[in-house]
């Protein structure tokens, strides 16, 4: 996405004249190098991907042949200087809704906004939502799946309204109305799951706890387990469903379980030791067992999938990037006025964690997950910061009202500023990621 970014760049200025001296994707020591094209552009794969750089001819950086001053960056007009870094972040944003556009014609699957349980005392609470009830719109925005209740419900919470009305069915199919008031304490936007905080959670089927396929050399392998074994009981605790065999497994990594499990109709004891694995910061258990799903799957009726035709997806795609776009602009004012959590900030750990999960679930996921992050990019990078795109552009719009560029001890007195800013930013995403990662 990175080069995405820097391409923009490059293809602007190559298309206006300017000369490119090199094109690195990454930072430091060149792994890969090759020159290419009529100007011997040198093109570099370096060792630390954390971003990367285009550099163009410019007389500010060292001399420059007399012959070839015309294709100077600094020498060219007004327009095509704001043209070349403004490319950066267009061309993040153009890459989104490529993004989007690929996602919705594909098809977004989804599950219906069902409300499995309502958190006592929560916002959802003193709303009035009850236990069944499906989520048809928030604030006048249609949600038909999760994903789009989740953003509709960030959206009403970055707002300054002190309500917002949710349309909601129950389980017999009427219709109604609840308002929801938030208070000022910011608890919605706080650390953690935007749904908790709301107090909801999703309603989640419930399956007999029989193990359908196991992870070769896992813990319930190694402990004998086998496929269609139905887990009756652990340490002499019941065991009701598979979710309350997950429950019980998550919170004992490490710990030796004695496991009362039916065999073709005879009991068989077990003993195993979860492995202790790390989930969103916290060490949790895993035996590596998957549930067997019966034949009448409970998500088959809660199963949604978004789809457009090809012309139908681009309106949409153009109008879910603008709308990502905001919500970002938003959290990240929200996070300036201490109204969000800065906790939510991620670096490139939790990224490249949220690839990986997003790519297992599928393309649309994986789309969705690379639009949301060329977004962010785009936006974070029209940021009026000195170093960035955006600090460039503030400099060439004074430049415009005063008629003559900003001073060179001007800028540079910027730029030291922008890289304190950066690299307070880079610092607290970094420990947040870390912090996820070992609790």
């Amino acid at each position: 996405l990175v080069t995405v970014h820097e391409f923009g760049h490059f293809w602007v200025a190559r298309k206006l004249g300017v000369k490119v001296l090199r094109f690195s994707v990454g930072f430091g020591k060149p792994l890969w190098q090759r020159r290419f094209g009529a100007d011997d552009t040198e093109l570099v794969v370096a060792s630390i991907p954390l971003g990367g750089y285009v550099k163009m001819l410019d007389e500010r950086e060292g001399e420059v042949a007399e012959a070839e001053r015309h294709r100077a960056f600094n020498r060219q007009p007004l327009s095509t200087r704001v043209s070349v870094v403004a490319a950066g972040p267009l061309f993040n944003f153009l890459f989104a809704i490529l993004a989007y556009w690929v996602m919705y014609v594909s098809g977004v699957p989804g599950l219906r906004p069902v409300v499995g349980e309502v958190i006592p005392s929560s916002y959802a609470a003193q709303a009035g939502f009850r236990a069944g009830d499906e989520m048809l719109a928030v604030a006048d925005t249609p949600t038909p799946s999760w994903e789009a209740a989740v953003l509709a419900l960030l959206d009403a919470g970055l707002s300054d309204q002190a309500s917002f009305r949710v349309s909601v069915r129950d389980e017999s199919g009427r219709e109604r109305e609840v308002s929801v008031a938030l208070d000022e304490s910011g608890r919605l936007l706080e650390k953690g799951g935007l749904l908790e905080n709301f107090g909801i959670r999703p309603w989640r089927p419930t399956y007999p706890a029989v193990i359908d396929r196991l992870v070769e050399d896992g813990p319930g392998a190694r402990a004998g387990m086998q496929a269609g074994d139905r887990v009756v009981s652990a340490d002499g605790n019941g065991i009701d469903d598979w979710s309350d065999w997950v429950e019980y497994v998550r919170a004992r990594p490490g710990e030796r379980i004695q496991v009362e499990v039916e065999r073709g109709g005879m009991p068989r004891l077990l003993e195993l030791v979860p492995d202790a694995v790390q989930d969103k910061g916290e060490t949790v258990g895993r035996i590596g067992a998957y549930v067997q799903l019966p034949d009448d799957d409970q998500h088959a009726t809660m199963r949604v999938v978004v789809r457009y035709g090809p012309l139908e997806a681009l309106p949409v795609a153009l109008a879910k990037t603008w709308e990502m776009s905001v919500l970002t602009l938003r959290t990240l004012w929200k996070m300036v006025t201490g109204r969000a959590s800065v906790e939510n900030l991620s670096g490139p750990i939790s990224i490249a964690q949220y690839a990986g999960q997003s790519a297992v679930i599928g393309l649309a996921a994986f789309l969705g997950f690379l639009a949301i992050v060329s977004v962010s990019l785009g936006v974070l990078n029209l940021l009026p910061i000195p170093i960035l795109d955006g600090g460039h552009l503030m400099y060439y719009a004074f430049e415009l009202v005063k008629g003559s560029p900003v001073s060179e001890s001007a800028q540079l007195l910027g730029q030291r500023i922008g890289i304190v800013i950066l690299l307070m930013l880079m610092t607290l995403a970094f420990y947040n990621d870390l912090t996820r990662l070992f609790g």
